[in-house]
This record gives structure tokens, C-alpha cells and sequence, in this order.
């Protein structure tokens, strides 16, 4: 017999890879005698087959409760347990408190969720909104959870999930009749239901586990009998062998549970929640510790950091001090050569002010000066305008003596010429002598007065001409002082204008003197 013969036949194997919501796991696993998959490894998902009512109650322990949060939260994503939009936000918000802790502006900025798949994607696309904007909703929630622990945060999460129509329960397709009428059948927690294909949220009928009797299984055909007799049982079509199996467990278990959760707990039970109590309790003290250390830590953070800042701002104030104080050091030099400059200007202001004041008394002294020069001026004015009336006065006379003279010249001439053509008719004529004597005694005694001699009449005119001459001179001499007077009142009230105000101004005070008419006619006689 050969050593090989005595060597013990090796079991076969095969691999399985157990997933977990969390992880994975392969190992090897020996042939029973089981209907197993063919592919390798074979692969078996750890998920919870029976949900709880109350999730705050049942799930003692934390792993338990991680797990399951995963897988519920996995079937809200999947859209196997539908929920509304705003449910689907916060739910999203409970989630990041769990995986992230602590809300953080400085750490978590935004596009920090970019990678984390946090709604369900019929949400996604209802609304016509960005993934930043979802995230920005999703971050507000987020912010108001600070001070949740993960447990607590998926707590929270489970406890709003645990209240939704599709939580926990299992759809299968089955028929009433032998019509065919299709319906779902759903089996949770709480019993049976019944729902049309189309509306998995409102079942038609519902049969609570205190309600029902029994549950009979034959094949295809399951029948449910109401614990109150009087009411009708109801029976219902499935054909497919393994679901129905599935059906029935599924049945079987849910209201085990049921009838244990309303009973007392065992002892075992009893000693797990009170070490998961406890368990909790010891977390909970560590995590306010640690609370308190964190914020006793952020404390002394801020506390460092308004030391450093108030360290800083104080070297800032000494920096801005001493430049303040080199400043006022300069401003100081600045101000005292400033004030000894205004010194030496008041000095040359008052110099100024005892001169101005010393031009202003010369100028009040003009100014009377001025007044009575002006005043003189126009009294010179007129009495020249007076005296070239009295002139015109004396022309005008003048001219008429004149004028009677040439008018007394001129008869005279005409009478010596008649008196002439006279004579010489007479001389001419046969007359007597005794005529003529009596004629020329006729001129003698004055009727006819021919003494007047050619001598006489140069005298007069060239003695009119004369006083003519006087006449004409004493003008123009009257003319050339009131033009005088004229140009010394312009320059007097041009000077009062330019004082400005020193002495009282006065009104325009121009006088306009027109020249003396002055005749131009030729007063002279012609000397025959």
C-alpha cells in the first residue's frame, strides 16, 4: 500500500465574496450539498431582509445601525423607497453631518460635494437647477446640524426614512383571480397590502398583522383570513415557485417580529440594550468631552489668534505712533519757523497798516483839497461862463452900434452924393448965383449937412475894426481858460474816482462850456 493511498481525500472549495454596504470580504467555502452558482466567486450581498418599526429602539448596536443606514439610504438613491424633494435635501444634509462631520466655511468650500451622490436622480432632473445650486440648499441644512455626532446624524436620518410610504416594504407581482387582475403585494412591518401596478404609495387594502388569523400557501395560491370571521378572506395568485417561498418567509418573519416587539424583551435582549445604553452613554460623555476639549482648543485658537491680531494692531499703533510723533516732531520745526514768519509778517502788516493809515490821512487831506479846488473850479467856471455871456452881451451890442454906424455912414454918403449931383446941376445949368448961394447956405445951416468928410469916415472904420480886433482876442483868451478849467475838473474827478471811497463820492460834475457865439461877419466899412 503506497504512501499516496494513505493520504485523505481534499474536500472541494469554492469562493464566496460577501458585500457588505460598507466592504468587501473573500473567502473560501467547501462543496455542500446545495444548489450554488456556477460563476466564481459567488457573490452574496449582507443586507437587512427585515426593516424595524422603530429604529431608535431596535437597533442596539452602532455597527448594526451604520449598516443599515447605508442600505436605506441606498434604496432612497436607487428610487426604491420614493421621497419628495425637500425629504431628499435634508435627508442629503443628515448624510454629509455623518460622512464629514461639523459644517467648516474655511475647510469645506464649495464643490466639496461634487463627488458624493446625495439625492436621487428623479429629483435631479424635476427641477431645472445646477449641481451648485443643489449643493447650496443641501449646505444650508448642512450647516444647522453643528455638534451631531455620525450615530446620532444617521439616527436622525433613519428616523425620518422610517416614516416614509415605501420604507421597508417588499413589492411583489400577484394576481386576484383567474382573470389575471394584476396587483402588488407588499409585505412590511406593520402587515399585508395590497396596491394597484401604478401606485406603490396608497395600498387599496391592508391587512395588519394583529388582524390576520392565518396564512395558508398551496402552489400558486396564498389565502389570508382576517382574525375577525365575519369578514372575507382574501386569496390571491403567484406564479413563480421561489417568490412565493420568499413570500411566505417574508410573511413569517415580519410577524414574529411583530408579536416579539410587543412582548417583553429577554433577558439577553435586555442585556444588549442596556450595554448599547451604556455603550451610548460612555460615547456621548467622550464626545462632550471631546466637545468641550475642541472647543476649549478653538478657544484657545481664537484666543491666539486675537492676541496675535491684537499684538499685531498694537505694533501697528506704535508704528503709526512713532511716524505720528516723527510727524509732529517736523510739524513742530515747521510750525515754530511758520509762527516766525507770521511774527515777521505781522510786524511788516502793521508797518504797512501805520503807512496805509498815514496815506489814508493824506488822502482825507486831498480829498478836502480836492473838494475845495473843485470847488474853486466851478466858481472860476462860472464866472468864465458869466463873463463870455456879459462878452456875447457887449458883441451883440457892439454889432448893433455897429450897425447903426454903417447905416448912418451910408446915409451920409448917399446924401453927400446927392448933395454932389446936386452941385453939379447947378453948375451946369443957367441958374442964377443967387441959387446956388441960397443952395449952399441951405447945406450950411444944417438942412443938408455936407461937413462930413471923407477923413472922418476912415477914422470911424478903422476904430470899429479895432474893437473888433479887441473883441475877437478877449474871446479866444475865454475860450482857451474854460477849456483849462474844463481839463482840471477831469483830472479832479478822475482822482476822486481812483481814491475809492476815501472821501464821499460825488456826482458827475462836468460842465460843458460851448465857446461864446462869436460873429464872423465883416463889420468893417469900406473906405470909399
Amino acid at each position: 500500500m503506497s504512501i499516496l493511498g494513505l493520504k485523505k481525500k481534499q474536500p472541494k472549495t469554492f469562493k464566496v465574496k460577501v458585500i457588505t454596504m460598507d466592504a468587501e470580504v473573500e473567502f473560501s467555502c467547501e462543496v455542500l450539498d446545495q444548489e450554488v452558482p456556477k460563476e466564481f466567486p459567488i457573490t452574496f450581498h449582507f443586507l437587512a431582509k427585515f426593516f424595524p418599526e422603530k429604529v431608535e429602539e431596535e437597533l442596539v448596536q452602532e455597527i448594526t445601525q451604520h449598516l443599515f443606514f447605508l442600505q436605506v439610504k441606498k434604496k432612497i438613491l436607487d428610487e426604491e423607497i420614493f421621497c419628495s424633494p425637500e425629504a431628499c435635501v435634508l435627508l442629503a444634509s443628515y448624510a454629509v453631518q455623518a460622512k464629514y462631520g461639523d459644517y467648516d466655511p474655511n475647510f469645506h468650500k464649495p464643490g466639496f460635494l461634487s463627488q458624493d451622490e446625495l439625492l436621487p436622480k428623479r429629483v435631479l432632473m424635476q427641477y431645472q437647477m445646477t449641481a451648485d445650486m443643489w449643493e447650496e440648499k443641501i449646505t444650508a441644512w448642512y450647516a444647522e446640524h453643528r455638534g451631531i455626532a455620525r450615530d446620532e446624524a444617521e439616527m436622525e436620518y433613519l428616523k425620518i426614512a422610517q416614516d416614509l410610504e415605501m420604507y421597508g416594504v417588499s413589492y411583489f407581482s400577484i394576481t386576484q383571480n383567474k382573470r389575471d387582475t394584476d396587483l402588488l403585494l407588499g409585505v412590511d412591518a406593520q402587515g399585508l397590502h395590497i396596491y394597484s401596478p401604478n401606485n406603490k404609495l396608497n395600498p387599496n387594502k391592508s391587512f395588519p398583522w394583529s388582524g390576520i388569523r392565518n396564512i395558508s400557501y398551496s402552489e400558486k395560491e396564498f389565502t389570508i383570513k382576517p382574525l375577525d370571521k365575519k369578514k372575507e378572506v382574501f386569496k390571491f395568485y403567484s406564479s413563480q415557485l421561489r417568490v412565493n417561498k420568499l413570500i411566505l418567509q417574508l410573511c413569517i418573519g415580519n410577524h414574529d417580529l411583530f408579536m416579539r416587539r410587543r412582548k417583553v424583551d429577554t433577558i439577553e435582549v435586555q442585556q444588549m440594550k442596556a450595554q448599547a445604553k451604556e455603550e451610548k452613554a460612555r460615547k456621548k460623555v467622550e464626545r462632550q468631552i471631546l466637545a468641550r476639549e475642541k472647543q476649549m482648543r478653538e478657544e484657545a485658537e481664537r484666543a491666539k489668534e486675537e492676541m496675535e491680531r491684537r499684538l499685531f494692531q498694537l505694533q501697528d499703533e506704535a508704528r503709526l505712533a512713532n511716524e505720528a510723533l516723527l510727524r509732529s516732531e517736523e510739524t513742530a520745526d515747521l510750525l515754530a519757523e511758520k509762527a516766525q514768519i507770521a511774527e515777521e509778517e505781522a510786524k511788516l502788516l502793521a508797518h504797512k497798516a501805520a503807512e496805509a493809515e498815514q496815506e489814508r490821512q493824506r488822502l482825507e487831506v486831498t480829498a478836502l483839497k480836492t473838494k475845495e479846488e473843485k470847488r474853486l473850479m466851478e466858481q472860476k467856471m462860472r464866472e468864465a461862463e458869466q463873463l463870455a455871456v456879459k462878452l456875447v452881451e457887449q458883441s451883440e451890442r457892439r454889432l448893433k452900434e455897429a450897425d447903426h454906424l454903417k447905416q448912418d455912414l451910408n446915409e451920409a454918403k448917399d446924401a453927400e452924393r446927392r448933395a454932389k449931383q446936386k452941385l453939379l446941376e447947378i453948375t451946369k445949368s443957367t441958374y442964377p448965383v443967387r441959387s446956388v448961394i441960397s443952395l449952399m447956405a441951405a447945406y450950411s445951416t444944417g438942412s443938408c449937412r455936407m461937413d462930413f468928410k471923407d477923413t472922418d469916415m476912415k477914422r470911424l472904420s478903422m476904430e470899429i475894426e479895432r474893437e473888433r480886433l479887441e473883441y475877437m482876442e478877449k474871446s479866444k483868451h475865454l475860450q482857451d481858460q474854460l477849456k483849462e478849467l474844463k481839463s482840471e475838473i477831469e483830472s479832479l474827478k478822475l482822482e476822486e474816482q481812483q481814491q475809492g471811497g476815501l472821501f464821499a463820492h460825488r456826482g458827475d460834475a462836468r460842465v460843458y462850456v460851448d465857446p461864446p457865439y462869436i460873429p464872423h461877419s465883416n463889420v468893417g466899412v469900406p473906405v470909399s
